[in-house]
């Protein structure tokens, strides 16, 4: 019954029965094993997104697993369908007094919206978070701050969908809501600061470099990354890629290819990706062998410029102290992080627009 050379081994070493029960166990057990694989799949399996041309090994490899993981926040997307109008509802602007924006839209997909912004931003305090305590007749007066800047992140938020659909519908229609960045709260997580030192000219450039701070994502590099470059509108490269190299007025200095690290690394942390999704490993610095994601993040970034500028900078006397910055005293900003929050699609690619044409343009929604 059993093979000869095992009759052979156990005459030979009539002592020693552990060597081929040994070999027979080790056998056995990859062969269920290979048996386990084949039923159940390959439990470190892993799924490509190509990045570049085809035989360039240009990818992002995840596991399966990871990519079976929702982001638990989807669950909290707010839906509900719109009214279509036919032309003879009554106009928000008619019915209310003070309706700066969306005033256009009829009473019913007014109060949707309205009641998707409180789940949105305030869902404890419902509508008394922008309008107060009063009564209804008072909702139209600004006393409070977060109703006002509620009209403009309104604003923002159609500009965001209507003029800078390139990164936010790169690869289909997600849109932008509120909920995007809020999620329930009402201040967005991974807003930042400014805290640079208010020292920094006695301290010189060690000032700004090996302190591990949230906006260096706690390495030694440069702190001021966000403000430089997604407030400010610096150039992003490197130094000169030759050593010895005399600087002319204007060309980038060792700053700033640290300040240009210490974002990439920022980037890298906001999406959950590492270099490669948007760079050519061979050739880092070269705009023609990177990847379409390079593209979609470099509109990213002006659209970031952009909120920054013109919509959340200009809040900060609309603020109240408390909302302000702990060493500079300035407004909230957002970044790549406020909306991704480590995915490289906020929501993982959820459409959140789907439902609120309203968000979708700063003219007429279209109703479908």
């Amino acid at each position: 019954m059993l093979p000869s050379w095992f009759n052979r081994w156990n005459e030979e070493n009539p002592t020693n029965v552990y060597g081929p029960a040994i070999l027979i166990g080790a056998l056995g057990g990859a062969v269920f094993l290979a048996i386990m694989v084949v039923v159940f799949g390959q439990p470190a399996a892993t799924s490509s997104l190509q990045t570049g041309p085809r035989g360039q090994g240009m990818s992002v490899t995840e596991f399966n697993s990871d990519l079976a993981t929702p982001d638990p926040d989807i669950e909290l997307v707010y839906e509900n369908e719109p009214y279509v109008p036919d032309g003879s509802e009554a106009l928000a602007k008619d019915i209310y007094q003070n309706v700066q924006v969306l005033g256009d839209l009829t009473e019913d997909n007014f109060d949707r919206l309205m009641g998707a912004m409180t789940e949105w931003i305030a869902p404890e305090e419902g509508c008394a978070y922008c309008h107060g305590d009063g009564d209804v007749e008072t909702y139209g007066e600004d006393a409070l701050y977060t109703k006002v800047v509620a009209r403009r992140m309104i604003q923002m938020t159609q500009n965001i969908n209507e003029n800078w659909s390139g990164h936010v519908n790169a690869n289909k229609e997600v849109g932008v809501t509120c909920f995007t960045c809020h999620r329930g709260q009402h201040v967005p997580s991974e807003i930042w600061f400014n805290i640079v030192p208010v020292n920094e000219a006695s301290a010189g450039w060690s000032a700004n470099q090996n302190r591990a701070t949230v906006l260096s994502q706690s390495t030694s590099l440069p702190s001021d990354a966000l403000e430089k470059y997604l407030l400010g509108y610096e150039t992003i490269g490197v130094h000169d890629y030759e050593s010895r190299v005399a600087n002319e007025p204007g060309d980038p200095l060792i700053q700033n290819a640290e300040r240009t690290y210490s974002l990439m690394n920022y980037f890298s942390n906001s999406l959950g990706r590492n270099c490669v999704l948007c760079h050519n490993t061979r050739a880092f610095y070269d705009a023609e062998q990177v990847t379409p994601q390079w593209g979609t993040a470099s509109l990213g970034i002006g659209m970031v410029q952009e909120m920054n500028n013109d919509y959340l900078v200009p809040l900060q006397d609309v603020y109240p102290e408390t909302r302000l910055g702990p060493v500079h005293g300035d407004a909230p900003k957002a970044a790549c992080k406020t909306c991704h929050k480590g995915y490289q699609q906020p929501l993982q690619g959820t459409n959140v627009i789907k439902d609120w044409p309203e968000l979708a343009t700063t003219g007429a929604p279209v109703y479908e």
